[in-house]
């Protein structure tokens, strides 16, 4: 009978033991689970927080760059319309005033109206580098083609362009951005590098479109990508982006600088038909 109740007590003993190690087992168990469970919603949202803060950027430089283009569209046609059409009239008069002068003081005036011709086409140029409809007619190569033209005639800076593949059309609103990418860059070449040659490559594969850009400037160093002074560099690869493409720069001080600008063909956006045409859909 003694025997009996000791093993009683022990089955007692082991069945408490187990149902004890099973309460805590199912606690700890519990207490893992939720806190897995708050850990990934607390990854979640800020995936999703992240998410919007990408989206807000996106939408927010879209509306910069809708009015950046309206108002060079602006411009454009103002220098188009009225400046070009005063210098115009201008270099007339001076035409009909210097019949009645002499001749030393005719040249002078035929001088000033040589100058004032070259203004009149430096004038057109810069009208249609910043037109949206021009660079959308002429397409991508063919714009830089007349860029380049711009830029090696001013004797600022020597400037090469080279094709490779069969170029097609890849959107307006694509090679709208592009270009304006490669005009910030020749920009950033001007103003800081004090390159001396500047060479553009434009890459057409089956599915994949290169640019690339290279300066032998005084380079700069990687960590100005981060810093309030490579805003315009950060600005190209945000354009980059908003099209569905990849902007690789590289530069180290003394080395000049390389822009590399990946686009996917086969997944461009279609921006065509839109309520504005320079709008970004």
């Amino acid at each position: 009978m003694l025997n009996d109740n000791t093993a009683m007590q022990n089955n007692g003993i082991q069945t408490a033991v187990f149902l004890t190690g099973a309460f805590f087992a199912f606690l700890a168990g519990s207490v893992i689970y939720f806190v897995v469970l708050y850990r990934n919603r607390q990854l979640k949202n800020k995936k999703e927080q992240e998410e919007l803060e990408a989206a807000f950027r996106q939408e927010l430089l879209k509306t910069q760059l809708e009015i950046q283009e309206q108002t060079f569209e602006h411009v454009s046609k103002e220098i188009h319309d009225n400046i070009t059409q005063v210098l115009s009239f201008v270099k007339l008069s001076l035409g009909t005033i210097g019949n009645t002068l002499e001749p030393d003081k005719k040249a002078k005036v035929n001088e000033s109206r040589e100058l004032i011709a070259q203004s009149i086409n430096d004038l057109r140029d810069l009208s249609k580098s910043l037109s949206f409809e021009h660079i959308a007619s002429l397409g991508l190569a063919k714009t830089i083609v007349t860029e380049v033209e711009k830029i090696n005639k001013s004797g600022l800076l020597k400037v090469s362009f080279l094709t490779e593949g069969q170029s097609y059309p890849i959107g307006e609103q694509q090679e709208l951005v592009l270009f304006r990418i490669l005009q910030e860059a020749l920009n950033n070449s001007l103003k800081h590098s004090r390159a001396k040659h500047f060479k553009i490559s434009l890459q057409y594969h089956h599915d994949l479109l290169n640019l690339s850009l290279e300066d032998d400037g005084v380079g700069f160093v990687p960590e100005l990508l981060n810093s309030k002074s490579g805003s315009g560099l950060r600005n190209m690869e945000n354009r980059a982006i908003l099209i569905g493409g990849k902007a690789t720069i590289e530069s180290a001080p003394g080395e000049g600088c390389k822009i590399r600008i990946t686009l996917n063909s086969l997944k461009q956006l279609n921006t065509d038909g839109g309520p504005h045409p320079n709008s970004f859909s």
